[in-house]
């Protein structure tokens, strides 16, 4: 169903008062797109306060078969959120209801004694951390967009971020959950121990389900004692090869950095464009480290860092920056976020992607993506969290030009399948959405597909749950 008719305002209406339910065209823009810039045009918008309400929703849209697309901050580039449905193809009518759960916003409870945190949806990553944080407590996933994504958004995509080599990903902190799921049903899985084998792990099974299975009203997150403190090194080199060798070099030294950092040659002229770069010319390839842990040990661990580095006379540092505390390391890591906005100034357009190579094929893997862009005369960003094999690849364009859209599109093509041979993966961390889902049989088995489509249908017997995504 595309319209809304009379009944289905009234209903939606009813259920979430007080301009909580919005229908007029030029509210409901904003809802239509992500960060991935693809767009469609919503049904209705309702934004619920209270799990009932979802609980509600849910049982209705499954009887009237309307399509439901839960959102949080939109930050995702792949189109996770966005209301459509790829097998519709061609159709301009509007695709169902967004339900946005900005407005369960709340923290409900940080246990020193539980190492846990209780949150609704809608509570910011950032927000999070620094709460827990202000009790001797820390929340490590810490994916680019933290400052402005959701903890909700976080868990439907599983996100990863900076500190994952050391401490893991999302689903790694996800102990339990209360869930909408369709027909009304409530779930509540897991609690706030922190090891469970009872029963198949639904958890982690909504734990990057991108959406597709239900919506999270509540989520309890494991905690850990906060590091007592930080350093971070920046180190410049002459090439990608000395760059991946010196990785290479860190970890057989039995170092586990907190958070390892890769920025190839063509990111660092883009971060050179927006303003000059600490580095001298001869810099290009760079790694950005961050150590954590208690004051006394981090002297040395830092020492130690440096001395490895020094180590290995054919990829030694062409020039280095460090800092410890806050202070000290924020203009390092500004520079790493920095990317993104300095992205732009190399084209108006971009695809972005993240693959994931095993550790040993990352070098052959930035290779073959630059040249990639050279084959297809583009410029293609190569950075991203190295440590675990995940590479950001941003294709720079300008869709304007005759032709250009088309080359960005078979160089994409081109990367995933290069990723694929290598044994990797077409995502570490954005997840599927609608810009990955054409080449999802290209890692999936019909097996694998068949067994997800089943837990689909258990979860979601009518397909209403952001249709035709992930998998």
């Amino acid at each position: 169903m595309t319209r809304t008719t009379h009944q289905h305002q009234r209903f939606l209406s009813d259920l979430f008062p007080q301009g909580d339910c919005l229908f007029r065209p030029e509210e409901l823009l904003v809802f239509g797109m992500d960060a991935s810039r693809l767009d469609a045009r919503p049904m209705a918008v309702v934004r619920p306060r209270e799990a009932r309400q979802i609980a509600e929703l849910l049982q209705y849209a499954q009887t009237e078969r309307i399509p439901v697309y839960p959102r949080a901050r939109a930050t995702n580039v792949v189109g996770a959120c966005v209301p459509a449905d790829p097998r519709r193809t061609g159709t301009q009518e509007p695709q169902g209801i967004v339900v946005s759960t900005l407005l369960m916003d709340s923290i409900i409870d940080i246990s020193p004694d539980d190492f846990v945190a209780v949150v609704q949806p809608g509570v910011i990553t950032r927000d999070l951390q620094q709460n827990v944080e202000r009790q001797g407590l820390f929340y490590p996933p810490d994916p680019a967009s933290l400052n402005i994504s959701t903890i909700g958004g976080n868990v439907a995509t599983c996100a990863g971020g900076m500190r994952a080599l050391k401490y893991g990903v999302t689903r790694e902190y996800v102990l339990g959950m209360e869930a909408a799921l369709p027909g009304g049903r409530m779930l509540r899985t897991g609690g706030r121990c922190h090891k469970n084998v009872v029963g198949l792990d639904l958890v982690r099974l909504m734990t990057g389900s991108e959406g597709t299975l239900g919506i999270m009203t509540e989520i309890t997150l494991k905690l850990l004692p906060l590091p007592e403190a930080t350093a971070s090194l920046l180190a410049g080199f002459s090439g990608m090869e000395q760059a991946v060798q010196a990785i290479r070099n860190v970890f057989r030294a039995g170092m586990l950095p907190a958070a390892l950092e890769f920025m190839g040659p063509e990111t660092l002229d883009c971060l050179a464009l927006r303003r000059t770069p600490p580095w001298p010319g001869n810099v290009r390839a760079a790694l950005l480290f961050r150590l954590d842990g208690t004051s006394g040990a981090l002297k040395a661990e830092r020492r130690r860092l440096e001395s490895v580095l020094q180590s290995d006379a054919d990829c030694t540092p062409v020039w280095q920056a460090a800092g410890s505390g806050p202070q000290e390391e924020e203009p390092l890591w500004e520079i790493r976020r920095g990317i993104n906005p300095a992205s732009y100034l190399a084209a108006p357009d971009k695809i972005s992607d993240d693959v994931t190579v095993p550790r040993g094929m990352l070098l052959p893997a930035l290779t073959d993506i630059a040249a990639t862009g050279r084959k297809h005369g583009l410029t293609i960003l190569t950075f991203g969290h190295v440590g675990d094999g995940n590479i950001h690849v941003n294709i720079m364009h300008d869709k304007s030009l005759p032709g250009v859209r088309e080359k960005a599109v078979a160089a994409k093509k081109e990367i995933m399948n290069t990723v694929l041979s290598m044994g990797g993966t077409l995502s570490g961390e954005h997840g599927v959405g609608l810009t990955k889902a054409p080449y999802i049989d290209n890692q999936l088995s019909p097996v694998e597909r068949q067994l997800m489509a089943g837990i689909k249908a258990s979860f979601d017997p009518e397909g209403i749950m952001n249709p035709g995504k992930a998998y």
